[in-house]
């Protein structure tokens, strides 16, 4: 399952976003990660979430990315969710407007193939997104 929490920089999709996280790790038996672009919010999660800064590792595109997530993914098959903040920024879509869709649909592969959820903070409005995600919008900033 993927689920998008969409809105413009700035409109507190972060907060939203670290505050699921620390409801949701309560309940879930599994492993947990949450992707950013720095580690910033480190002291801001719960200590069962895994912080992984993904400008560390030089990845350069879109498909880099994929392999890095299923890269995660393979080395932890008791992982349950994957919170991935900045989005666009960590995929390497920023500047991609049709490259948003294929990877959100490699990602929903991966996610019904390892029973991971998805929820990814980006940052464009609701109407901004293609009209085959807006299902996936749990909060709309």
């Amino acid at each position: 399952m993927i689920q998008l929490i969409a809105g413009k920089k700035g409109k507190g999709k972060t907060k939203q976003l670290l505050d699921k996280v620390n409801s949701e790790v309560k309940e879930i038996s599994g492993s947990v990660v949450y992707l950013d672009k720095s580690s910033k919010h480190m002291f801001e999660l719960n200590n069962r979430v895994r912080l992984i800064d993904v400008h560390e590792f030089m990845i350069d595109s879109s498909a880099e990315f994929l392999g890095f997530i299923s890269g995660i993914i393979s080395q932890d098959r008791d992982l349950e969710k994957m919170y991935l903040d900045s989005f666009l920024t960590i995929a390497v879509l920023e500047d991609a407007n049709d490259g948003l869709l294929p990877v959100i649909e490699k990602l929903e592969k991966i996610s019904d193939t390892y029973h991971v959820d998805f929820v990814l903070s980006v940052s464009r409005d609701e109407h901004e997104l293609p009209e085959s995600l807006k299902s996936k919008i749990i909060v709309s900033l």
